[in-house]
């Protein structure tokens, strides 16, 4: 499955649609600007929110939550000791699962994985549409909303620490 993201500095509070390979709008991503911390929502094309991202307050490190429904699914961190890429770690709400998320975050060049399988791809390579990177989820049972919300919250959090947007 391959989504097509149409790649503008990601500003707080921006909003932007998410559409499938054939061109279809799939997601918004509504970025909430009022709020004291910085929050997305991950909707669907009937403007229901699938999944909630947050900026987690008082926290040492800058760190981001994923929530479906109200309760927790994922928490985003940069990972400590990370020299030579970008690399984050993604710990699931059961408390066991971790997604490692490395590559050039900036430029649009990572993978997702889960113990060493990889579960999406998210590159601007082969895309002819400027200023668009693509997600692609590699297995059939990965949940997209969930590894599009990872996507996001690792754009936002590398921006955030460079300074842009």
């Amino acid at each position: 499955m391959r989504f097509l993201v149409r790649d503008r500095l990601l500003s707080f509070g921006d909003d932007y649609w998410i559409e499938n390979d054939r061109g279809d709008k799939v997601f918004l991503v509504d970025g909430k600007a009022i709020r004291l911390r910085d929050t997305f929502e991950l909707k669907d094309t009937r403007g229901q929110v699938l999944i909630d991202i947050r900026q987690k307050m008082l926290a040492l490190r800058d760190t981001m939550v994923i929530e479906r429904d109200g309760e927790p699914l994922a928490t985003v961190r940069r990972k400590r000791l990370s020299l030579l890429r970008n690399h984050y770690r993604v710990s699931l709400a059961d408390g066991r699962t971790e997604l490692d998320v490395s590559g050039k975050i900036l430029d649009r060049e990572f993978a997702v994985e889960y113990d060493g399988e990889l579960l999406a791809v998210i590159s601007r390579r082969r895309l002819r549409v400027r200023e668009t990177y693509g997600v692609d989820v590699v297995r059939d049972d990965a949940d997209p909303a969930l590894l599009i919300a990872v996507t996001v919250c690792v754009i936002h959090l590398a921006e955030k620490e460079r300074g842009v947007g």
